[in-house]
């Protein structure tokens, strides 16, 4: 069984001390492949580096909607510029979080249409990050599909089952995490992994956050390893053997990665 984790966060300081056992765990879970995903300029830049030194890592580049409001046309370039590195495989995490706000709206919307065509110029899949946007998410989204080429990840997806079927119809792929074992909060999540098209599912752990069940009952801290549980949730919830699914959700990230 070979694993990918397709978002997380490991330039995180809570990883500075063991991140040597961060990746034995990880390969001993059967994680052979781990996406790191940008949120500033500076970060990406960091997660080059990591991803450069480290073979099972690849990373992508982009800002994140709270951080927007430190977003410059010369950050956009010089995150273009970094986009050509080889190990860099998608643009993001970008898109609108109107939870916290802390952006304002109009600000998110400007640098996330900015990143959508930044994205499209360079022939990157996007890795989304929406949270309470009232449907502009989509809006925005549908309005640059229908102008330009679109591919990529809603990551972590808790969205309903209209917008659901809504993200499927663009094409997109849907990023499962660690809430599909949360008994309560993933609820829904559960019922509604069993209708998406295979060939569109991502296994993530958004590392450090969203520690899946029975890892959050030991430690807080995510990481690549837990993974693992998600996907056996999901196979399990899907009724599919898991070296079978495995192979299908590998194939779906390495092909919306471009990685060889």
């Amino acid at each position: 069984m070979k694993l990918f984790d397709s978002h997380c966060h490991l330039d995180d300081a809570s990883y500075r001390k063991d991140m040597d056992g961060v990746l034995e765990r990880a390969k001993a879970a059967g994680v052979a492949a781990v996406m790191l995903v940008g949120i500033t300029e500076a970060n990406s830049a960091e997660l080059v580096r990591m991803a450069d030194a480290e073979p099972m890592f690849y990373c992508s580049v982009g800002i994140h909607p709270h951080d927007a409001s430190r977003a410059t046309d010369r950050a956009l370039h010089d995150l273009k510029a970094l986009a050509g590195r080889p190990k860099v495989k998608a643009w993001g995490e970008t898109g609108l979080d109107f939870a916290r706000m802390h952006s304002p709206q109009a600000v998110q919307e400007h640098w996330f249409e900015k990143q959508m065509e930044a994205a499209s110029d360079l022939d990157l899949p996007l890795i989304f990050h929406e949270r309470d946007s009232g449907g502009r998410f989509l809006e925005m989204v549908r309005h640059h599909a229908g102008r330009r080429s679109l591919r990529g990840v809603v990551h972590c997806f808790s969205g309903n089952d209209a917008e659901l079927a809504a993200y499927l119809d663009l094409g997109l792929h849907i990023g499962i995490t660690g809430i599909l074992t949360i008994k309560t909060r993933g609820a829904d999540l559960r019922r509604q992994v069993r209708a998406i098209p295979e060939d569109r599912l991502l296994i993530e752990t958004d590392a450090p956050y969203l520690t899946p069940a029975p890892e959050k009952n030991k430690t807080r801290r995510n990481e690549p390893a837990f993974v693992r549980s998600t996907f056996l949730k999901l196979a399990e919830l899907r009724d599919d053997d898991p070296d079978r699914l495995a192979r299908v959700i590998w194939d779906n990230t390495v092909r919306l990665y471009g990685i060889e």
